[in-house]
């Protein structure tokens, strides 16, 4: 795994993530020494979800209020279907999508996560994926819809489902060992 030992990456994320596409980048950067931070619109802990069954839960370190992308290198979205659906009414979750994107960071989405890159206008024009049923929305919001593992489009990384995780993850590491210092 490439060297990001001086990486800080931002999740955001709330009831109803699905566990792996959470749990799962998270677990690999900590790995690799990356600092992680988990921000919410809630400081209870937010259930996540395998599938359509509950699963772990886990405590959000910070809230999506207090959290500005001039703190961070990434930003990773991940999905299940409740979690986008709630975050992309959440003004702030917006925001933090825009000024990682006016900034230039990374930013990885899995899974339903694009959902909040359409809700915060961001990928017109931009090549992605995400599961088969939020397609329609993604293009409609402008973006190139494409069937594969892990799109890479600039700063933008996106992730079709769990089972990509490898990609999304290596894509995602490889990113932030390429950023500038």
């Amino acid at each position: 795994m490439s060297d990001i030992a001086d990486a800080r990456v931002l999740f955001i994320a709330t009831d109803g993530f699905e566990q792996s596409e959470l749990f799962k980048p998270r677990e690999a950067l900590i790995d690799a020494g990356a600092t992680v931070t988990l921000a919410s619109n809630k400081r209870e802990p937010i259930q996540g979800m395998e599938h359509h069954e509950k699963a772990a839960t886990i405590t959000p370190d910070a809230s999506i209020r207090d959290v500005h992308a001039e703190d961070y290198d990434a930003l990773v979205l991940p999905g299940g279907v409740v979690n986008p659906d709630i975050m992309r009414l959440e003004n702030d979750a917006l925001r933090i999508v825009r000024e990682f994107f006016a900034a230039g960071k990374t930013v990885a989405a899995i899974c339903h996560g694009p959902w909040l890159l359409a809700e915060a206008d961001v990928i017109d024009g931009r090549r992605l994926t995400g599961w088969p049923s939020i397609r329609t929305d993604l293009r409609n919001a402008g973006a190139e819809v494409v069937d594969e593992a892990a799109v890479i489009d600039g700063n933008l990384i996106t992730s079709r489902k769990p089972a990509d995780l490898p990609a999304f993850i290596a894509a995602l590491t490889d990113a932030l060992a390429a950023r500038p210092a």
